[in-house]
């Protein structure tokens, strides 16, 4: 029965010819000694049948990436239920580091079809069988901990993935000393989870460790090593720590070049992260062509149909979101959710993602009766993949609530907020940026409405918890000075809004430049506050350079540029009577929302 099983399980599966002719020629031998009768003689060759059949499983388990694209899954996919009998059934064929090979294999299968239950299943059971086969303090267990940790990671589940990342560091500290490649790996992912939580604080000294660690390791010129300095650097970029920031992300970049040569995927990614960074400073002119390098590389090594083509096409769109460039935008959007449809299927959270930058363009544009089927397509799909308790749902009911916002929709976008609030406070816990951007998107809607009672404390509490997560000087501490002084400012409070306009427009200077698009906000702000005390010549000169800044950051038809010119021509309306009464004034706007989160 066990001969006349493999014979149908070989040929479908086994593409490697040597090994497909070996296989048969051993099956002929047993079938042949079976038929003369030799006894013993059939047990070797059904042993060594055996073997490779299970050995060529677990090739297979070992050729399944950490993020198979759908290629890679189709691939594989004829082989995986006997995989999962070489993993269960067939455990005695196999050696113990075989056996957790093809269990995680199973596991980062069944990860990218997006089914939790079998994924947790597949890695708990590498854990039990590293645990049953090795004993408690072992390596193998500890990349079984980590392994798990991972998949509770990517699925928000911070609480149950910190003991595991702990215990795996602990174990691999005490079997392999604290001096181990696999010990600098477990502290580069305590980070990462310290990191998504947006406890920063807690997450550098890791990084810090880490690094120092693979340096002493594998010395200076290795490719963990530029991991290191790549990750420290994302994580000063998110800090708003621009200037710690450019120079690890340079360090990484050249490493890579130096290490792997400039034709290499890591290379793409070095050269991805540093447009990010000067796309966050508003430095747009240097962002585009990193962005376009990175893209055309990707295309070059990965081919035009990758995941990471898909990305980079995306990060160019919102490049050109950014400056305004919208139908540019567009269309590396549409191009971007087409190629991760096609490749991941359309049931996946990066085509959630997709499907909401899409959206948050078609609201920036006031395309309205397009971003909200978008926005709520997404919003499902999340809650489909990844449940309802998850920080990306979060988001999601935070996008929504924008629109609603947008369109004036208050007593729809309120619930939104107030669920987005409620389960990012549950999930990231009280101390966490997503939780201050929620505070504050709350506030802006109330202030919209006029409930300034309620709309200053939630204000006031996201100022203090983005002070104290990300320092004084962050774009988003700035952002909500901002915000408070439209407050004070809408409310004649003028005495108390200046310092905070000032603040802002000094701290947006200082970190982002003087040329960048939130400068000039900041100045169309303050010409706005003296304008409202009739301080003209005061406020013109801000208005001037704000005007200025926008139009040769955005371009002339950029809304905000628009609205600029259209303050300054009021402003001088409003400074010669006779043109007041004779023309119809026009319509006044501060750009004072510019930290909603999207």
């Amino acid at each position: 029965m066990f001969i006349s099983e493999l014979q149908e399980k070989f040929p479908p599966i086994l593409t490697d010819a040597q090994l497909r002719d070996e296989v048969v020629e051993l099956l002929t031998l047993a079938l042949g000694e079976a038929e003369l009768g030799l006894g013993s003689w059939l047990l070797k060759p059904l042993v060594e049948l055996a073997q490779h059949y299970c050995q060529a499983m677990v090739a297979i388990a070992r050729n399944i990436p950490q993020k198979p694209a759908l290629r890679e899954i189709a691939e594989a996919t004829l082989a995986i239920p006997h995989l999962a009998e070489v993993a269960t059934v067939d455990q005695d064929w196999i050696s113990n580091e075989d056996l957790i090979s093809a269990v995680v294999g199973l596991g980062r299968f069944y990860e990218r079809q997006g089914t939790d239950e079998q994924v947790l299943l597949w890695y708990e059971q590498s854990l039990s069988a590293a645990r049953e086969r090795f004993g408690d303090e072992h390596p193998n267990v500890a990349t079984c901990l980590n392994n798990l940790a991972l998949l509770y990671l990517s699925q928000g589940r911070y609480s149950q993935a910190k003991p595991l990342f702990i215990q795996a560091l602990a174990l691999r500290c005490k079997l392999l000393g604290a001096e181990h490649p696999s010990v600098a790996t477990s502290l580069n992912n305590l980070a990462n989870l310290y990191n998504s939580q947006g406890r920063y604080s807690q997450a550098e000294p890791f990084y810090i460790q880490a690094l120092a660690l693979r340096r002493q390791l594998l010395g200076e010129e290795h490719p963990s090593v530029a991991s290191s300095l790549n990750n420290l650097a994302n994580l000063y970029n998110s800090q708003g720590r621009y200037s710690q920031a450019e120079p690890f992300y340079i360090q990484a970049l050249a490493l890579r070049r130096q290490l792997l040569g400039e034709e290499h995927p890591s290379v793409a990614s070095s050269l991805n992260n540093l447009a990010n960074l000067y796309n966050s400073q508003g430095r747009y002119s240097q962002a585009e062509p990193f962005y376009i390098q990175a893209l055309a590389l990707r295309r070059q090594l990965l081919g035009e149909e990758h995941p990471s083509v898909a990305s980079s096409l995306n990060n160019l769109a919102l490049l050109y979101y950014s400056q305004g460039r919208y139908n540019q935008a567009e269309s590396l959007y549409i191009q971007a959710l087409a190629l991760l449809r096609q490749l991941l299927g359309a049931e996946h959270p990066s085509v959630a993602t997709s499907l909401n930058n899409l959206a948050n363009l078609y609201n920036s544009q006031g395309r309205y009766s397009q971003a909200e089927p978008f926005y709520i397509q997404a919003l499902a799909l999340l809650r489909q993949l990844l449940g309802e308790e998850h920080p990306s749902v979060a988001s999601s009911l935070n996008n929504l609530a924008n629109l609603y916002y947008s369109q004036g929709r208050y007593s729809q976008a309120e619930p939104l907020y107030i669920q987005a609030l409620a389960l990012m406070r549950q999930l990231l816990g009280e101390e966490h940026p997503s939780v201050a951007s929620n505070l504050n998107n709350l506030a802006n809607l109330y202030y919209s409405q006029g409930r300034y009672s309620q709309a200053e404390p939630l204000y006031i509490q996201a100022l203090a918890l983005m002070r104290q997560l990300l320092g004084e000087e962050h774009p988003s501490v700035a952002s909500n000075l901002n915000n408070l002084a439209s407050l004070y400012n809408s409310r004649g409070r003028y005495s108390e809004a200046e310092p905070l306009y000032i603040q802002a427009l000094a701290l947006r200077r200082q970190l982002l430049g003087d040329e960048h698009p939130d400068v000039a906000t900041s100045l169309n702000n303050l010409a706005e506050l003296y304008r409202s005390q009739a301080m003209y010549n005061d406020a013109e000169p801000f208005y001037i350079q704000a005007l200025a800044i926008a139009e040769q950051r955005l371009g002339a038809n950029h809304p905000n540029t628009i609205t600029f010119r259209e303050n300054l021509e009021y402003l001088r309306q409003n400074r010669q009577p006779l043109f007041r009464q004779n023309r119809q004034p026009l319509f006044r706007r501060r750009v004072a929302f510019v930290s909603r989160s999207f």
